[in-house]
């Protein structure tokens, strides 16, 4: 599972580069996010612009790392492809994300 990070402005971005979510990987992720996440921005955007697939695990490992940053940090989803965006839909989770079509239009409102 590769992910990578970079701050900006106020904020902290993490790239999903893997094309999957799945049981086979939900663990490593956790684990990448918190040690990414750990004492970063209070808003962290997660890009998943590059993932084609998310099972009920890959789910719940990004729920997991929502949880494991606090109540006082924001977590907030970009670039979901139509397939990981279903699964959001159809799971309710985007009521509990702040759900945006692309990184570059997360990035400019929740700059402002």
């Amino acid at each position: 599972m590769e992910l990578s990070s970079r701050s900006e402005e106020n904020l902290q971005v993490v790239r999903v580069h893997d094309t999957r979510i799945d049981a086979a990987v939900a663990i490593e992720f956790k684990d990448e996010m918190r040690a990414k996440t750990d004492g970063g921005s209070d808003t962290v955007v997660l890009d998943l612009s590059a993932v084609e697939f998310i099972d009920s695990s890959g789910l719940g490992a990004i729920v997991a790392a929502m949880k494991h940053m606090g109540q006082a940090r924001k977590l907030a989803l970009a670039g979901l492809t139509p397939t990981v965006d279903k699964v959001f839909r159809l799971t309710r989770m985007d009521s509990v994300f702040s759900v945006f079509p692309t990184l570059d239009g997360a990035l400019t409102e929740l700059k402002s």
